[in-house]
């Protein structure tokens, strides 16, 4: 009973930490986008804050991962 719950554990962390990371990556891509299309001046400042914010939002998604890996290897 025990494993089973760890398991369950491990898959909700993987689930969660990639699909609001996720949803968050798209909200901000399209938002960048928005951006450069109305000031294609400040195209390069926007573009290298996009790079640091979508690399720190996939930190998230490795995070939860991390953590799944923690708890698998408790079973």
């Amino acid at each position: 009973m025990n494993q089973g719950l760890i398991a369950i554990a491990a898959a909700l962390a993987v689930a969660i930490s990639t699909i609001f990371p996720a949803l968050g990556q798209g909200l901000t891509a399209k938002a960048a986008m928005e951006s450069i299309a109305r000031q294609p001046d400040a195209a390069k400042d926007i573009r290298s804050t996009l790079i640091i914010a979508l690399a720190l939002m996939e930190a998230l998604t490795i995070y939860g991962l991390l953590v799944a890996f923690m708890l698998v290897s408790k079973i």
